[in-house]
C-alpha cells in the first residue's frame, strides 16, 4: 500500500498520465480529476499529502483550487502547472498560496524534486517553538500572533518573501524562520547585506568567479548562490543594490542559473530568495531607482515586522528574555528591574526597536549594583525617552572593526592597570575605575583578561 496519495487535476489525460506515471514510480496513490467539479468531489472523499492542478480547467481555474484547499486543506501542499509566459498568472498562484509552479511541457525530473520537497513538509515543525532560533520572536501581542501565522503559512511555499520592518524589528530572524520551517531546512541559509559589498565585487561575491579571471581571483569563488544550493538566499537591505545589479539578480532568477565571472557556460541553482528592507521598495520603484520588474519577482509575498512601540505589552517578556540571556551566559545571578526602570523602558519610544531594547539592558546588566536594575542604569531620560549622552559612544550603529579594537586596546589597558594597581583584587580595582563589580567582571570576560 503507498505512504502518499495524490490528486491530479488537468483537463488533458496524456499530461495527467505522465504525471500519474511519475509519480507511481514515487510509490504515490494518483487519483485524476478533468475539472473543478471532479476535484471537488474527490477532495471530499479523502486527504491527500500531495495536489497538482492546471491553471486552466473546463469549468474554472486552478486559482479556485489554491484558494479552497487553503482555507479546507492548509496541510496539503498544492503545486501549479503554468504555461510558459504566464509570469503574471504564476505570481498570482504563489501569492494565493501555491507550494509551488512546474512548467509546461513538464520536466519529470523537476516535477520528481518538486514532489520530493513537498512531501518533506509532513516532517516540517508545526510551529515556531521546535523551531531554531524561534526564542527570539518573542511576544504574545496580538500583532506578534499575526506575524507568527503569517511565517508559518509563507514557510510553506517555495514563493519569494519580501520582509519590510524598521532597522532592529528582526528581519533577518523572521527570514531564517520562514527557511527553518521550510521544506529547506536541512539546507543553507545565506544571509547577505547588500549595502555592505563594494560595488565592483558585487558579481563576483553574488554568482562566484574563476580562477585568474581577474587580478587577486587566485582560486574558483563559489558565490552566494552558489553556496546557498537547495537552500535559502537572504538579501538584507536589497534597496541598496545598484541598477546594474539589479538586472542581473532579475536575471539569475528568471533562469534559475548563474554564470561565474570568468565562465563560459551557466549553472543551474535552486534557491529560494528572501529580501528585505527598512526602505519602501515601490517608493523606490516610482523614483526609478529600483526595477519594477525586480520589485515584482521579489515582492510576490510580504512580512511586515511591526515596531517595538506597537507592540509595547510585550516588552516585560523580551526585557525577562535579554536579562536571563546574559545572566546565563556571563555566569551571572539575574537581576530584576526597579520599578521606576520598568515604567521607563514601558513608555520609551525605542527608535531602535528590540536591537535597542537589547543594547540597554546588555549595558544596564552589566552596570547594576545589586540585585535590581535603576531608572540611572538604562541611561535613558524620562523627560524626553532620549538615550543620554553619556551612552552616545556606546551607539549600535559603530561598527568599524578597527575603531572597536581601538577602543577595546584602550579599555583592556585601563582595567590591567587597575587591577595590577590593586595587586588584583577586583573589587577595590571596581572602585578605582568607577564601575561596579559585576561591570568589571563582565569587561574582564569579554576582554579576556584572566
Amino acid at each position: 500500500m503507498s505512504q502518499f496519495t495524490a490528486l491530479i487535476i488537468d483537463d488533458e489525460p496524456d499530461i495527467r498520465e505522465l504525471i500519474a506515471l511519475t509519480l507511481q514510480r514515487m510509490d504515490m496513490a494518483c487519483y485524476q480529476a478533468g475539472s473543478v467539479s471532479e476535484a471537488l468531489a474527490l477532495l471530499q472523499q479523502r486527504p491527500y499529502h500531495f495536489c497538482i492542478t492546471d491553471m486552466k480547467l473546463p469549468d474554472g481555474n486552478g486559482l479556485e483550487i489554491i484558494e479552497l484547499c487553503n482555507a479546507q486543506h492548509p496541510n496539503m501542499p498544492i503545486a501549479m502547472i503554468t504555461a510558459f509566459g504566464s509570469m503574471d498568472l504564476a505570481v498570482n498562484a504563489l501569492k494565493a498560496g501555491a507550494f509551488d509552479l512546474v512548467a509546461k511541457p513538464i520536466d519529470t525530473v523537476r516535477l520528481r524534486e518538486l514532489v520530493q520537497a513537498a512531501l518533506r513538509l509532513t516532517k516540517v515543525p508545526a510551529n515556531l517553538d521546535s523551531v531554531p532560533s524561534a526564542e527570539g520572536l518573542l511576544g504574545q501581542s496580538e500583532i506578534m500572533a499575526q506575524l507568527k501565522e503569517k511565517v508559518r503559512k509563507v514557510a510553506r511555499t517555495q514563493a519569494p518573501v519580501f520582509i519590510h520592518g524598521e532597522s532592529g524589528t528582526g528581519k533577518e530572524l523572521v527570514a531564517r524562520l520562514i527557511h527553518f520551517q521550510s521544506v529547506r531546512a536541512d539546507q543553507p541559509f545565506i544571509a547577505v547585506n547588500c549595502g555592505a559589498i563594494p560595488k565592483d565585487l558585487m558579481e563576483s561575491e553574488f554568482f562566484g568567479h574563476r580562477k585568474g579571471s581577474f587580478t587577486g581571483a587566485s582560486a574558483d569563488k563559489p558565490g552566494f548562490f552558489k553556496a546557498a544550493q537547495g537552500g535559502t538566499l537572504f538579501l538584507d537591505e536589497v534597496a541598496e543594490l545598484p541598477l546594474d545589479m539589479q538586472a542581473k539578480l532579475l536575471r539569475v532568477i528568471q533562469e534559475k542559473a548563474v554564470r561565474a565571472v570568468g565562465s563560459e557556460h551557466e549553472d543551474p541553482v535552486d534557491v529560494r530568495i528572501v529580501s528585505a528592507s527598512h526602505k519602501d521598495l515601490q517608493q523606490l520603484v516610482d523614483h526609478e531607482s529600483f526595477r519594477q520588474d525586480l520589485y515584482f519577482r521579489l515582492n510576490v509575498i510580504q512580512v511586515s515586522v511591526p515596531r517595538l512601540a506597537e507592540r509595547a505589552e510585550d516588552i516585560p517578556l523580551l526585557t525577562r528574555h535579554f536579562i536571563r540571556k546574559y545572566a546565563r551566559e556571563w555566569g551571572m545571578p539575574e537581576v530584576e528591574l526597579a520599578p521606576q526602570a520598568a515604567d521607563a523602558l514601558q513608555s520609551y519610544g525605542f527608535p531602535g526597536n528590540v536591537r535597542e531594547l537589547e543594547n540597554i539592558l546588555q549595558r544596564a546588566f552589566t552596570m547594576a549594583e545589586g540585585e535590581q536594575i535603576s531608572l540611572d542604569d538604562l541611561s535613558l531620560s524620562p523627560q524626553t525617552g532620549e538615550r543620554s549622552h553619556a551612552t552616545d559612544e556606546h551607539d549600535d550603529r559603530i561598527e568599524t572593526n578597527n575603531l572597536e579594537a581601538y577602543l577595546e586596546n584602550i579599555e583592556r589597558r585601563a582595567i590591567t592597570q587597575a587591577l595590577e594597581a590593586t595587586r588584583w583584587n577586583k573589587t577595590a580595582a571596581a572602585e578605582k575605575l568607577g564601575i561596579s563589580f559585576r561591570a568589571l567582571r563582565y569587561r574582564c570576560k569579554k576582554l579576556a583578561i584572566d
